[in-house]
């Protein structure tokens, strides 16, 4: 964990009437994930377990680069990719967060992504999202194709581009590293959330629950009561208390 950083989170899950829970989240040590299982049966699960496991026992306890997170990811890919198959469709996961690290003295959140499922930011109470969704809505509306609010209704929303485990040999997260602020929320989240509640409805909520875990339950309730018909997950971190060490240049924010 970085000194000098104060964080308090929470977290919410619900099956929203499927027979199991193929998310899986983790939200200690610095380390604030979802991972959103798919593969049919228990494969999802497995898969979504799987691929948080890897980044605990490989991040817990460091302060990784962009290149160390990058590995890791792959890592989990390559773990998830060797799971036996159980009819047509191999296990794969959906994966993104934040992990809590330190970039030339200053504590920073570094936000990585595979999949649609998706890693939010609010400050001063606005609610901005981090993360690009890999799937073939988000790169139709990306092209000018397909118009942004026709993506909610379109027939492959839930086609994913990039997934850990799959098909493809290699798999890399988009990667966004920026400085850890006093007051930032972090949410992290299944897409069971965001098809059924708009961005603005999750930014009221964020502004009404002042503990990141009633934030966390509430979302996740007020989903279910919109008809949320997949697993709804959400995490939501606070930073607290920051400490700058002084004289410290400031870092970056940079993606790739």
């Amino acid at each position: 964990m970085v000194a000098g950083v104060r964080l308090r989170s929470g977290a919410a899950t619900d099956q929203a009437g499927r027979e199991t829970n193929e998310d899986t989240a983790w939200a200690s040590d610095g380390l604030f994930l979802v991972a959103d299982g798919m593969g049919g049966h228990e494969a999802g699960e497995v898969a979504s377990r799987l691929a948080v496991e890897v980044l605990v026992e490989r991040l817990t306890g460091t302060l990784p680069t962009m290149d160390t997170v990058t590995r890791v990811v792959r890592e989990a890919h390559r773990q998830v990719r060797a799971l036996p198959v159980e009819g047509q469709r191999r296990p794969g996961t959906t994966l993104t967060g934040v992990v809590v690290t330190e970039h030339a003295g200053e504590a920073c959140w570094l936000v990585l992504n595979v999949g649609d499922s998706r890693t939010y930011r609010m400050a001063g109470g606005i609610l901005e999202q981090l993360t690009r969704d890999h799937s073939e809505v988000a790169e139709l509306v990306e092209q000018g194709v397909l118009a942004a609010a026709d993506a909610a209704r379109h027939p492959r929303r839930h086609v994913v581009t990039r997934v850990l485990g799959g098909g493809a040999s290699r798999v890399d997260p988009e990667l966004r590293m920026f400085p850890v602020s006093r007051g930032d929320r972090m949410v992290v989240c299944s897409d069971g959330l965001t098809e059924v509640l708009p961005d603005a409805r999750v930014q009221a909520v964020l502004r009404a629950e002042r503990h990141p875990r009633a934030a966390a339950e509430r979302l996740v309730r007020e989903a279910l009561g919109a008809g949320a018909q997949d697993n709804v997950t959400v995490v939501v971190v606070d930073a607290v208390a920051v400490t700058r060490e002084l004289g410290a240049p400031e870092a970056p924010d940079v993606a790739r």
